[in-house]
């Protein structure tokens, strides 16, 4: 296993995290964890050196939390860092800070909590966190022992982002962050900016929830194979993020133990700055080759929105470029059937026109949409 330095402190952490929101579970529902596999699972990550945990309040409807304190019994608990995070919008005033520390120590077993985030921040959720005094409890958290270091994870724009980091003596933050991403929410702006300011970066969602992993499109698999190294596109995914100096550790959500393997055995030799030139631009290349296989050019600025007929107008064409770009229309089918607010779909759409004046890139929105519904709207 390879390790790296925790930002600006003096130790060290995996550079492969176990992250404990995808864990197996049982009957269809998420909140079945299957327990003895998923202890199985954690404490094979753990053997096989990997001594960074990630958790949070919410996953598997509370229930993560639970698991990952019984599997760090018998003496796994002193060989890991737990990562779980602060449901701040259930936060409504300033004891239920404490309230719900109190409650995930529990959960977890433990007297002390290694790395505390406030979770899944954007501009709404910061401005009412400051309004409660967050700094005071994190910093008399602290103090009493209960956290050990500070951080955030984030979902919004590079500016909110780097207004939190200025705002404090954050220890470290999470992002998402893969080749597909790299100007999205802080992107790669942003994990540059936090590792100037000595805060360890942690990154989510290297895979896109599996979408880069599985099943790649045959325009994409063409390309991977004119590589000279032979790798998986999961492979590649991975080591391309572990090339950047400033990322500190990658949360994998693995599920089974030949993932949990092959992961390792990946942030095992891929180094800050190993990946050679040509490399490089083959994964910019596949990174371009995705954006063409998007159907809709939409840039999601809401301008067309609110419809008034109710259409999610770019969550409708996010669906439709996602299904393309990842060869799965049968799952964001089911997603736009089971998942989708009837009232949001495109189908709703009564042409009215209005989006249309709107857009600043000029789109027969109305023609889109009917596409939409054409591909994802079978039951």
């Amino acid at each position: 296993m390879q390790y790296r330095k925790f930002g600006k402190h003096d130790f060290e952490v995996s550079a492969l995290g176990y992250g404990c929101m995808r864990l197996p579970f049982d009957d269809g529902d998420d909140s079945k964890i299957n327990e003895e596999e998923a202890i199985k699972l954690i404490r094979y990550s753990i053997d096989n050196g990997v001594n960074y945990i990630d958790t949070a309040y919410p996953y598997h409807k509370g229930n993560s939390e639970v698991i990952v304190g019984k599997a760090l019994k018998d003496g796994y608990r002193e060989k890991v860092k737990i990562a779980t995070k602060s449901p701040v919008w259930l936060v409504k005033s300033y004891e239920d800070f404490d309230k719900y520390l109190d409650e995930q120590l529990a959960k977890l077993q433990t007297d002390h909590i290694d790395m505390y985030l406030l979770h899944a921040l954007g501009r709404d959720r910061w401005e009412h966190l400051k309004q409660l005094n967050v700094f005071k409890f994190l910093e008399e958290a602290v103090e009493r022992g209960k956290i050990k270091h500070v951080g955030f994870s984030f979902h919004d724009e590079f500016s909110v982002f780097k207004e939190i980091v200025d705002a404090y003596d954050w220890d470290f933050c999470q992002i998402q962050y893969n080749y597909i991403d790299t100007d999205y929410q802080a992107g790669e702006e942003g994990l540059r900016y936090a590792a100037s300011k000595g805060m360890a970066v942690i990154i989510m969602e290297p895979l896109k929830g599996g979408k880069l992993a599985k099943n790649p499109p045959k325009e994409i698999k063409e390309l991977w194979a004119t590589a000279e190294a032979e790798r998986t596109p999961a492979d590649w995914a991975l080591r391309w993020i572990w090339n950047h100096h400033e990322v500190t550790l990658v949360l994998s959500g693995m599920g089974a133990i030949d993932q949990i393997v092959e992961n390792i055995k990946i942030a095992s030799d891929s180094f800050p700055n190993a990946l050679m030139q040509e490399e490089i631009l083959l994964v910019e290349a596949i990174k371009n080759r995705y954006n063409e296989l998007i159907k809709v050019n939409c840039t999601a600025c809401n301008y067309c929105m609110p419809c008034p007929f109710g259409v999610n107008i770019p969550r409708n064409f996010s669906l439709l470029n996602e299904s393309s770009m990842y060869n799965d229309v049968n799952g964001y089918s089911f997603s736009y059937n089971n998942f989708f607010a009837e009232e949001n779909r495109a189908n709703r759409c009564a042409e009215c026109g209005l989006c249309e004046t709107k857009c600043p890139q000029n789109l027969p929105i109305r023609q889109h949409l009917k596409e939409v519904h054409a591909v994802l709207g079978r039951a």
